[in-house]
């Protein structure tokens, strides 16, 4: 029997290995404009996001937004964003992500009241649906199709 993995592979897919939190969410490791992070994998987040306290840490430029953030039992949360940044997932790579920047401190005292490690930002469905995203939950593994960029 052909396995996903090299079926996804021939079809240009890269396989990035997730780690499964004590809160049932997915975590992949990740760079931002060639900073590492630690990120959850939310398909219900409609946006990839990173918490303010970021903004240098990831050297991102941040610039107001009208738009407001809920999720995570929050809503209206001022929002500011960040556009033309890269992302690096394993060797997945996408050169222009626009992110949405806010204050996560309520998801990351979630995270630590259940004994789970604290995450720089969220990986959202503008991402997994610009990769292709293929999900195998029994494996713990996520499948983006390589980009291809002409310069």
């Amino acid at each position: 029997m052909i396995s996903l993995k090299s079926i996804l592979s021939k079809k240009g897919y890269v396989r990035i290995k997730l780690k499964k939190t004590n809160t049932n969410h997915f975590e992949v490791k990740a760079k931002i404009n060639g900073v590492k992070g630690r990120f959850i994998l939310d398909t219900g987040a409609s946006n990839s996001c990173v918490g303010l306290d970021m903004i240098s840490h990831f050297k991102l430029e941040a610039k107001e937004s009208k738009i407001k953030a809920a999720g995570a039992g929050a809503i209206d949360m001022e929002t500011q964003q960040s556009t033309q940044n890269t992302l690096e997932i394993d060797s997945w790579k996408y050169h222009n992500l626009n992110l949405v920047l806010f204050d996560l401190s309520h998801v990351n005292i979630a995270l630590k009241n259940h004994g789970a490690k604290t995450v720089e930002g969220i990986i959202g469905a503008d991402i997994l649906e610009k990769g292709k995203a293929i999900i195998d939950y029994k494996k713990k593994r996520l499948y983006l199709k390589k980009l291809v960029y002409k310069f």
